[in-house]
């Protein structure tokens, strides 16, 4: 492959990946221990995560040496699926295209219409074939009080589905080429006349808010913890499909392609802590009381435009906390609708932590989709497993979590303090 050339094949599916301007229908950001517990957090966020997971848990009664204040600086994720090993596909066309075109079609004819056989196995291959990409990152304080907590988060997630389409016009002038005399073979010009084409769906949900939380005393040392969280969003859209010959790199990030929608929502949540030493804590959060849409924009005249919706979403969950341990588990009670070339997601999952004398952390979890169907328009999302571990020494936090799949590889890291 020289190395100042790309085709524009390989613009237009694997630019996309690597652009942060285009990310389809991204999931609740999390931060790295919720990340390493099977995304989970209703009953069991800490002060400074409580904001991303549930403001009623920023004033619940946690170890007395993390609840009396919470920082969050940063907090990063990333997951990669790629099923069909599309990246891999992407540089054997990116190979073949090359070696067409370079090929002396005068001398070595044979091998040109060889190219051209490969070169069609390869897109008919590549056909429908998806990468998605999510990344979140977010940033919150907490400050707890006797009488009530307030806190301040901003996060944002973003999530890009991109895939090929091979067209049937390429079909025929490829099996053509196999066949075709030299002349022809030295007029055809593969990044003009291939039509096949590159997708990209993508969304970002970004926040900023404000949450607070008070406590209640009920009978029997049992708590009820309250909270709420009014906060401002911004929806954006990216919507970009284009021949093989048409794309241009420069106008792939183009406000043409973008559409975007701002406005004020609401994420409400209550805690009940009871038992022995008010073990067991049960949580519930409804996110986005406030339903918003946002059309994307559709780059050509036959394609369709689709609505990204954030509509409110319902989780409840349960926990059981000790000196040296968390166990917890939760479920979606709402679905949410895929955008772009994914699944419809509606979690359960169990989450576990295992402290070390308060400097040490040990995280296992794992979640189920209950909205998933292998009649999805792209990659499917299953059972994922997850882990990771927490070091806190002197009040100083460093979380580390990681997530597999079938489909999926994931990673989080955050930075933060609690004292």
């Amino acid at each position: 492959m020289t190395e100042n050339r790309l085709t524009k094949l390989s613009m237009a599916i694997g630019l996309s990946i690597a652009t942060t301007s285009a990310m389809a229908s991204p999931q609740t950001f999390m931060p790295s221990r919720s990340f390493a517990m099977g995304g989970t957090g209703v009953a069991v966020a800490h002060p400074a995560a409580a904001g991303a997971s549930n403001p009623a848990m920023m004033a619940a009664d946690h170890h007395d040496w993390s609840d009396d204040f919470g920082l969050i600086l940063p907090s990063v994720n990333a997951r990669f699926a790629d099923e069909e090993e599309t990246i891999d596909q992407i540089d054997d066309i990116q190979d073949t295209i090359d070696r067409f075109e370079e090929l002396d079609k005068t001398s070595n004819p044979q091998d040109a219409q060889q190219a051209a056989g490969d070169l069609r196995r390869q897109l008919n291959n590549f056909d429908r074939d998806t990468v998605r990409i999510d990344g979140g990152l977010g940033i919150a304080l907490a400050v707890p009080t006797d009488s009530f907590a307030v806190g301040f988060f901003t996060n944002g997630n973003v999530r890009a589905t991109v895939r090929g389409e091979f067209d049937e016009d390429d079909e025929q002038f490829l099996a053509d080429l196999e066949n075709a005399t030299i002349p022809e073979l030295i007029a055809a010009d593969l990044d003009r006349d291939l039509e096949s084409r590159g997708r990209i769906l993508a969304s970002a949900v970004a926040e900023v808010g404000l949450s607070i939380a008070t406590s209640i005393d009920l009978q029997n040392e049992s708590r009820l913890h309250l909270g709420v969280s009014p906060k401002y969003v911004q929806l954006r859209t990216f919507q970009y499909t284009e021949t093989v010959s048409g794309f241009e790199d420069d106008d792939f990030d183009s406000d043409e392609y973008q559409t975007d929608k701002s406005g004020f929502n609401l994420d409400v949540g209550a805690a009940y802590a009871f038992g022995s030493h008010n073990q067991w804590n049960a949580g519930v959060v409804v996110k986005n009381l406030i339903p918003m849409e946002l059309d994307s924009a559709a780059s050509r005249p036959d394609e369709e435009e689709r609505t990204l919706e954030l509509n409110p979403m319902a989780t409840v969950g349960i926990a059981h906390k000790g000196d040296f341990h968390v166990l917890t588990a939760e479920v979606d009670l709402t679905k949410k609708e895929a955008f772009g070339y994914e699944d419809d997601t509606q979690w359960a999952a169990l989450g576990a932590e295992f402290d070390a004398f308060r400097y040490a952390q040990l995280r296992f979890g794992v979640r189920q989709n209950l909205a998933s169907n292998d009649d999805n328009d792209g990659i499917e999302e299953d059972t994922q497993f997850t882990a990771g571990i927490g070091l806190s020494p002197f009040g100083a936090r460093l979380d580390i979590g990681a997530l597999v799949s079938d489909a999926d590889l994931g990673a989080a890291i955050e930075l933060g303090a609690a004292f």
